[in-house]
């Protein structure tokens, strides 16, 4: 069965990164590359993902930097209304609308599970949609006072799961679905 998870981390403040776009503050912390709720496990059964441009821009400028090449073997969706150019194949730039775009993915991952990367407004639409069935998220012990939130409005959600891994408290959570008059 295809979900659709936000898979993601946050500082303990609630943001994803800081004013500044930056994710410095997440290479400080401890984690278990096989400990609980770890990314390799996660990333098996993904078929597609979704970001929003400035996840996508930053992921494309680390890669710049390293010089490494786009690390993602699945089809991926970029929600952007900027004129980027695709650093790898399988890369679609789109403004269309989300229920769209979600059918389009749920295709391509033939059965396998969507992942929204980032940002938290990107995630919180798609949960306002019923869209979104897990958040995932690696809470770090620092705070920032300031950045990119973890979720772009306020969303009830059902603790699953929790457990340690390294610094983080990991926690996956279902997502209640949107109240009838919420829905755009």
């Amino acid at each position: 069965m295809t979900r659709t998870v936000y898979y993601t981390a946050t500082s303990l403040d609630g943001f994803l990164a800081d004013e500044n776009d930056s994710l410095d503050w997440l290479d400080s912390q401890l984690m278990d590359e096989h400990g609980p709720m770890n990314y390799g496990d996660f990333i098996v059964d993904i078929g597609a993902m979704a970001m929003g441009a400035a996840t996508y821009c930053w992921v494309r400028d680390q890669l710049a930097v390293s010089g490494e090449k786009w690390p993602y073997d699945i089809p991926s969706w970029v929600f952007t209304h900027r004129d980027l150019t695709a650093i790898a194949d399988g890369i679609t730039f789109t403004s269309a609308p989300i229920s769209e775009v979600h059918a389009a993915m749920s295709a391509a991952a033939n059965g396998r599970s969507l992942w929204i990367a980032g940002g938290g407004d990107l995630a919180a639409q798609f949960a306002a949609l019923g869209l979104l069935d897990e958040v995932i998220v690696s809470i770090a012990p620092v705070t920032l006072g300031a950045g990119r939130p973890l979720f772009g409005r306020r969303w009830d959600l059902d603790l699953l799961e929790y457990n340690r891994n390294g610094a983080f408290l990991c926690a996956r959570h279902a997502v209640r679905p949107p109240a009838l008059t919420e829905l755009p």
